[in-house]
């Protein structure tokens, strides 16, 4: 759980969000939304846990303050095989530039705290976190985690397969020209794409026309 409570906040979207790797995905705008359902879709993430651990630190006075970062994350590296973390700050870029006078140094708080855990400290704003690849996240999501129609996914696998590949739609016509049963067929794809097992590039908008591929197995 976070070591802080998340209040009610009326100027930004907060709340809980459904998900495999945590257990309090809470978030306190949509910036931090998109980047929870982000990690949630990355197959890399191995879990994650929200606003973690709080950092002690002194200021330039000797005061002690206290900051506590959003997310920590438990990531495999693709490049080593080996899990690493990573705590991240989310924040939009306005507000980092508003008041960095005043974040500086909570930053340089956790990228001290991180470094002796051997962890790693990342800024995220919308920049990063506001992209395709997020909304096509949060859209798949959806699909992802409905229950499979086997049926529907070893006919949709089998016919791709003979095409190599075509667009969503195309794939579509040729399973069948019915309306109805295309519109069936339709979260089946969307859940094989989610799973990858269907490719498609989802760092461009997925839509109806975007080319898809056969992974095979």
């Amino acid at each position: 759980m976070p070591v802080r409570r998340i209040p009610k906040n009326f100027r930004n979207v907060t709340g809980r969000a459904f998900s495999n790797k945590t257990e309090s995905a809470f978030f306190e705008s949509t910036l931090e939304r998109d980047f929870l359902a982000a990690l949630d879709f990355d197959t890399n993430v191995v879990s994650y846990d929200v606003q973690p651990l709080t950092i002690n630190w002194f200021d330039t006075e000797g005061n002690l303050r206290k900051y506590t970062p959003d997310v920590l994350v438990s990531a495999l590296d693709p490049k080593t095989g080996k899990v690493e973390k990573i705590l991240y700050e989310v924040k939009y870029r306005e507000e980092i530039k508003k008041k960095w006078k005043k974040l500086k140094p909570k930053f340089k708080a956790a990228l001290r705290y991180a470094t002796a855990q051997g962890w790693k400290f990342k800024i995220v704003s919308e920049q990063e976190v506001k992209t395709s690849y997020t909304d096509n996240a949060r859209f798949l999501l959806h699909y992802v985690n409905q229950q499979l129609n086997e049926d529907y996914e070893n006919l949709i696998l089998d016919k791709l397969g003979k095409l190599e590949e075509t667009s969503i739609e195309e794939l579509l016509n040729r399973l069948s020209s019915d309306p109805w049963l295309k519109a069936d067929y339709l979260p089946t794809v969307w859940h094989l794409i989610g799973v990858q097992r269907i490719g498609a590039d989802l760092y461009l908008p997925l839509t109806m026309t975007s080319n898809i591929w056969d992974v095979g197995e």
